[in-house]
């Protein structure tokens, strides 16, 4: 009942102009009907135009989400749903819309600083020991992380903070969870996630305290806002984009059956190299063991058996024969001895006649009457006296 009376009294009023921002455009295929979100950015509101889409081509036809239009529109409720909307039948496009402009602006003062670097972006962790997953509670893009991660890596671990993810109390959250889980040193990398939405939709993500806050974060921060098409501010300061929450599951943890089938390649490389090097050796090995030094080592000793037996007759026959010079040196240095030697000439009759001093008596003149000789002989010695 009330919401008749309030139906009838908003269609008691009559056609206004509206200025604001499109916030999204929703354009059915083979439907006549376009709808459009006009966001003021000033308070902060939403209200859902609806037109006829030859309207829409003939007044902006190149109507953009983002765009600063006004509409002439009449004020209509939904006693149904209990919504309020604008009919439209005229909407003009006046320019670049406020949002993206704000939007742009704050995209190259971040960058100035430095936010969007590339070098400051952070590797993340190949098996990180528990991650930390900034969602909406029991939203999709929460499950769709869970799961996935899971179904990759069944032991991972998530330390999940359940934030709003859209309105006006969404950043704060968000910034707060950040730093609960950047002061957790068993979290290694932190997930920001949310499903998709209208641009209206995604403003906390592209909000300065929130940038700045994952900037300054020491964790390394994967951002998986909306759909591939959605790009915040946010992914660009963020150490990895995901494209989706999907994406983003695929990207903080390995894939079990992958590392194992990985695993076991490196095995049989390994494997196949250790046998390899084993043949080789083993190949050297014969190689080595066919030589005739080590298949017949009694060769060398046989060699070296002869030599030495060579070289034993040669030092023998050298020894004979100097044996031989030295007995025929002897023979004749004792011939030449002998033929030289007193002993010969007393053989031949002579006498050695010496005194009793030992002296040698040469002459007669030498003696006197009654000395006492030595007469020596070739055999024996003679006692005489001199007589005269």
């Amino acid at each position: 009942m009330v919401s008749q009376k309030v139906g009838a009294w908003i269609a008691r009023l009559g056609w206004v102009w509206v200025d604001g921002q499109v916030a999204q455009i929703s354009r059915r295929p083979g439907a006549s009907t376009v709808f459009l979100t006009l966001r003021d950015p000033a308070a902060d509101l939403s209200l859902t135009v609806t037109t006829n889409r030859d309207v829409l081509d003939a007044g902006a036809p190149e109507l953009r989400e983002g765009a600063r239009v006004v509409v002439h529109a009449k004020p209509e409720f939904y006693a149904a749903r209990g919504t309020l909307s604008l009919r439209a039948d005229e909407i003009r496009q006046v320019g670049l819309g406020e949002l993206l402009a704000r939007l742009e602006k704050l995209k190259k003062l971040l960058a100035a600083e430095g936010l969007f670097d590339r070098a400051r972006k952070r590797r993340l962790p190949f098996l990180p020991g528990r991650i930390g997953l900034i969602t909406g509670r029991a939203s999709a893009a929460e499950r769709d992380v869970l799961t996935n991660a899971r179904r990759r890596w069944p032991a991972v671990e998530f330390r999940t903070v359940n934030v709003a993810v859209q309105g006006a109390g969404a950043v704060a959250q968000i910034v707060d969870a950040l730093k609960v889980l950047d002061a957790d040193p068993g979290v290694e990398v932190i997930v920001l996630a949310r499903g998709g939405g209208s641009i209206e939709d995604l403003l906390p993500f592209s909000d300065e305290a929130l940038c700045r806050a994952v900037f300054a974060c020491r964790t390394p921060v994967v951002s998986a806002i909306g759909h591939e098409t959605d790009t915040p501010l946010v992914d660009y300061v963020a150490d990895v984009r995901a494209s989706t929450p999907t994406d983003a599951a695929k990207r903080v943890v390995p894939d079990l059956t992958e590392e194992v089938r990985l695993i076991g390649q490196a095995r049989s490389r390994l494997e196949r190299a250790v046998r390899n090097l084993v043949d080789r050796e083993r190949h050297r090995l014969d190689l080595l063991r066919s030589r005739p030094v080590l298949a017949r080592p009694q060769v060398m000793v046989d060699q070296r058996t002869t030599e030495v037996a060579a070289l034993r007759q040669r030092a023998g026959r050298c020894l004979d024969h100097r044996l031989a010079a030295a007995g025929n040196d002897l023979r004749h240095t004792l011939a030449r001895l002998r033929a030289l030697s007193p002993a010969a000439t007393l053989d031949r009759g002579y006498a050695i006649v010496q005194r009793g001093d030992g002296q040698v008596v040469r002459a007669a003149g030498d003696v006197d009457p009654g000395d006492h000789l030595r007469v020596r002989l070739a055999e024996g010695d003679l006692a005489v006296t001199v007589e005269g």
